[in-house]
């Protein structure tokens, strides 16, 4: 190598993934075992430091373009899973934010569009609020050229953190609009306290109150039902797919590492349930991977969501089974609070149940079955 090639500055990918590195180790750091469980903020902070809220945006735009259309979709999946694997509710509030761009990227047009990709460049944290309650978010004209949106959204996974929410709302012709609201304007109408469940607290997903918030139209992303667009909406679940990955992966490293220091790891029951964790783990790894190469291809065609969905399905299903076996190898010692892997097996159980598993699945088997092709794609045509 030549001294000149010496001098040269790092490679931007081999730089990136060094901060990568370096971000999981930090929010593993601020995510010990314990009954009071870190804050989002703190992991948040880590994540705009080390560039990867940054990185979503457009390379154009001065990012490293992993939200839309990656050049390396591997990478995006590598994220994800180290993130999830460090703490499954910052992998969770990185993959809203990567959804969020992605959005961004493909819809959002002219100074709208440059605004939102300004506060990406600078580290802002978006998300996608998209859960409906008792009281649906509805977006109609004021007569003064005007928007207003009336109802409340649940799950506003970051409502203590989140600095950008896309939120979807129906307009009076039925239709689904999405609709770009700095969270700077929502004073006194999010109320994070509200989400009182077992796991992924730290997400704070709670209740964001939208009656009588006005917007101007160039806070609107897209046309009508531009979010239900595929490959991008169901073809996007993947990544919690590979958020969930690092959950399976902290899982069984967990039990590895007890079995190992009770000198349990080889014996034969034991080293049986090892192995079927490192499978169920390697099963769920080429899904994430072949669904993320597939999806993310500038070609992917709407069919395509298809993969992703059987991916995050499948994923789901050997994060189960993993889990069981989890469970046996370490025993009652894991449900201490102060064990490593206790808080992670509640993230993991609740990540899971989200969101509509049952009602997607269904959905692409029918798609399946209705289309010779794809009967063909997967071996029942």
């Amino acid at each position: 190598m030549t001294v000149s090639a010496l001098r040269q500055p790092p490679e931007p990918a081999l730089s990136f993934d060094a901060d990568l590195e370096r971000c999981a180790d930090a929010i593993r750091q601020l995510s010990p075992p314990a009954e009071q469980e870190c804050p989002a903020a703190p992991m948040v902070a880590e994540l705009r430091r080390h560039g990867l809220l940054a990185a979503a945006a457009p390379a154009a735009d001065g990012g490293l373009g992993l939200a839309h259309e990656p050049e390396d979709p591997l990478r995006l999946v590598r994220m994800l899973t180290l993130i999830g694997r460090a703490n499954l509710s910052a992998g969770r509030l990185l993959e809203g934010h990567v959804n969020a761009l992605k959005l961004v990227a493909i819809h959002a047009e002219g100074e709208a569009r440059s605004r939102l990709l300004g506060v990406a460049r600078s580290g802002g944290l978006f998300g996608v609020w998209g859960a409906e309650g008792p009281h649906p978010v509805r977006l109609a004209p004021t007569g003064d050229g005007r928007l207003e949106l009336t109802g409340e959204k649940l799950f506003a996974s970051g409502a203590d953190t989140v600095d950008v929410a896309v939120v979807t709302a129906k307009s009076t012709d039925g239709t689904t609009l999405l609709v770009a609201l700095p969270t700077a304007t929502l004073a006194g109408r999010l109320f994070p306290g509200e989400w009182s469940v077992s796991g992924m607290k730290a997400t704070a997903s709670g209740r964001c109150n939208l009656d009588g918030v006005r917007i101007d139209p160039n806070d609107l992303l897209g046309g009508p039902d531009a979010y239900f667009r595929e490959p991008w909406f169901e073809g996007g679940v993947w990544r919690y797919a590979a958020v969930q990955l690092g959950g399976m992966y902290a899982i069984a490293g967990h039990a590895a590492d007890q079995l190992r220091a009770r000198r349990q790891a080889t014996a034969p029951l034991q080293a049986a349930r090892l192995r079927r964790m490192v499978t169920a783990c390697e099963t769920a790894r080429l899904w994430v991977a072949s669904a993320a190469l597939a999806t993310e291809a500038p070609a992917a065609q709407p069919a395509t969501a298809r993969v992703a969905v059987l991916a995050r399905l499948e994923v789901a299903e050997a994060a189960v089974r993993l889990l069981q076996l989890a469970d046996e190898a370490m025993g009652a010692a894991s449900f201490a609070l102060a064990h490593p892997a206790e808080r992670v097996r509640r993230d993991l159980q609740l990540y899971l149940r989200q969101a509509d598993p049952d009602g997607m699945g269904q959905r692409a088997m029918e798609r399946i079955l209705d289309d010779d092709e794809e009967r063909r794609r997967w071996g029942i045509g």
